[in-house]
């Protein structure tokens, strides 16, 4: 039986392009070497397997397409529970979802959530129209990880706490958030947002980015971490591709919730 006090994990940090063969080997040696590093837990980007966002639908896959079957392998070989980001997922409709799944070390896939926030901004000079090519999902999602709950999110989704609250409701311990953030919006926003959802949520928080241009002319922050209860960054892929592991101790989370019970305390 695993050691359910601890868990080491991993966030993947990628320049992900429109060619989805040369991204898949990119992340596939990454979970790997986060693996050698031991991590029982590695959380890829969001659209770790294609990247352009004028051409979604053209990169969009089953969830039995060749990027999760990849995935599948990966885990399964290495014995790994992997998050693996979020793709676009073709799903016989109009537009395709930007869908997150979580799988286990059998290689089966063990939650998935579809991005229920879709990206419609202007800025750094950019507009953004996720919803043009993309549907949103409904509902939240958690997972499981060795007797821990993971509750699931996607880039944009960090901006509604509300969603994270439910998924604390839920009985999350650890939020993931793969994601392509803009270069724009994370110099200001990108840590203390995510910090923010530690602290509130008393939560360990898996934050896997990507990193500098992409094909379509979007530029992405990069510095994937992770962040602890207290919104402490304990681990940090900066720039450029890599891999940041930490030890996460959920006695320290259960202590930072008996001693400072602010989750019980609510009252709306």
């Amino acid at each position: 039986m695993p050691d359910r006090s601890a868990l080491r994990a991993a966030v993947v940090q990628m320049t992900s392009s429109a060619d989805r063969v040369a991204n898949r080997a990119s992340a596939g040696g990454l979970v790997a070497e986060a693996a050698r590093m031991g991590a029982r837990l590695v959380v890829l980007p969001e659209r770790w397997a294609h990247i352009d966002g004028s051409r979604t639908l053209e990169g969009a896959e089953a969830l039995e397409g060749p990027s999760l079957s990849a995935a599948r392998e990966w885990a399964r070989d290495l014995g790994i529970h992997l998050l693996a980001g979020s793709i676009a997922e073709d799903a016989d409709l109009e537009r395709a979802f930007n869908t997150s799944v979580l799988i286990d070390p059998a290689g089966a896939l063990a939650a998935v959530y579809r991005k229920i926030h879709l990206f419609d901004v202007e800025v750094g000079g950019r507009e953004y129209r996720e919803s043009a090519q993309t549907a949103p999902g409904a509902e939240p999602v958690t997972g499981e990880v060795d007797g821990h709950v993971v509750g699931m999110s996607v880039c944009y989704d960090l901006r509604f706490p509300e969603l994270y609250r439910a998924l604390v409701d839920r009985g999350a311990e650890i939020l993931v958030v793969p994601a392509a953030f803009t270069a724009a919006t994370g110099r200001d926003h990108w840590e203390p947002l995510l910090r923010a959802r530690a602290i509130e949520n008393q939560c360990y928080v898996l934050a896997a980015g990507q990193f500098g241009a992409h094909a379509d002319g979007s530029v992405s922050h990069g510095h994937s971490m992770i962040i602890d209860p207290w919104g402490t960054v304990i681990a940090e892929v900066t720039d450029g591709e890599g891999v940041a592991v930490a030890d996460l101790d959920f006695g320290f989370l259960k202590g930072i919730r008996a001693r400072l019970p602010a989750l019980r305390h609510r009252r709306v």
